[in-house]
């Protein structure tokens, strides 16, 4: 992996042991790149990688001081349990203040010892429901808690640019992994014979495979021309029946108990959207980068992860 020559120094992940960030640390390791982790929980995390204490939310300049670039991963799982007051506060403080936070912390530092490059999470939840339209990084946004709490983390985010640093956003589809995530969750439902499609099926799903996030992080730490929100998307969107369809194969499964729409509405509140709205989100940054997915097709990605 070549990143410009004006980078040097450790590449700074927080979120580094959840489930993207442990295989990008992977990844940047395997190229030889030193890591500086922050974690709630820190811990050894082999060669090459320094892992220091953090809050989840408040940054300190010092842990950026010389650091090439900073991938921003950490966030409180939205899916964590029932979305009361005090978990939405914590979704969006993890979030959007630890962001914010971070930004405020490399205004600190002296120009010459400021990262070059900030990748930020951010997500397709920043769209909405949108039926039927094709949403490329310029599409429509949407209402919401969801909506807002992209929009207000992208913005923290692009606070950096007027000190200099290069932002990306990557709006993260539904990542698909086999060690954790929605992923695992999903297949157990099936093999236990309660998989189904969600509400009507017809909405349709941004997924991704997990490598091809860690691929897209990597290659928006080369690309100095990738700024701004980028589609973590594979180029195949699915709908809810046919990704249904394909676990259902794949698991050797019956899939025909639908989750009706409300009682997700009713348990999840506005965070139903996030299972039930319709977003046929597209990689258009990333195709137009020259990017090329490493698994398009959602039935290989159910065949690599699920075995």
């Amino acid at each position: 992996m070549s990143l410009p020559s004006s980078l040097a120094g450790p590449v700074l992940v927080t979120g580094a042991t959840g489930l993207v960030g442990g295989r990008l640390r992977a990844a940047l390791r395997a190229e030889g790149l030193p890591v500086r982790a922050l974690s709630r929980s820190p811990r050894p995390l082999g060669p090459g990688v320094e892992c220091l204490p953090w809050d989840g939310v408040e940054v300190e300049a010092r842990v950026l001081a010389g650091a090439r670039a900073v991938v921003h991963l950490s966030g409180e799982p939205i899916f964590g349990g029932f979305p009361t007051a005090s978990r939405r506060r914590r979704i969006w403080e993890s979030r959007v203040t630890s962001t914010a936070s971070l930004v405020d912390a490399i205004g600190e530092l002296p120009a010459a010892e400021r990262p070059a490059c900030l990748l930020c999470a951010s997500a397709v939840g920043i769209y909405g429901d949108q039926g039927e339209t094709a949403l490329p990084e310029s599409g429509p946004q949407g209402t919401g808690f969801l909506a807002d709490l992209c929009r207000a983390w992208e913005e923290a985010a692009e606070r950096a640019t007027g000190l200099g640093v290069r932002v990306v956003s990557p709006r993260l589809g539904l990542v698909l992994a086999g060690e954790g995530g929605a992923l695992p969750a999903m297949a157990r439902l099936f093999r236990s014979g309660l998989g189904g499609r969600l509400g009507s099926g017809r909405q349709w799903v941004p997924w991704v495979h997990v490598d091809d996030v860690v691929g897209l992080l990597l290659y928006a730490l080369q690309v100095e021309t990738l700024r701004g929100p980028l589609n973590a998307v594979s180029p195949r969107c699915v709908r809810n029946a046919e990704l249904t369809k394909i676990l259902a194969a794949r698991l050797r499964r019956p899939a025909f108990l639908p989750a009706p729409g409300f009682v997700f509405r009713t348990l999840l509140g506005g965070l139903a959207g996030e299972l039930l709205d319709s977003r046929h989100v597209v990689p258009d940054a990333a195709r137009r980068a020259g990017y090329v997915f490493r698994t398009p097709l959602l039935s290989e990605a159910v065949a690599t992860e699920l075995g």
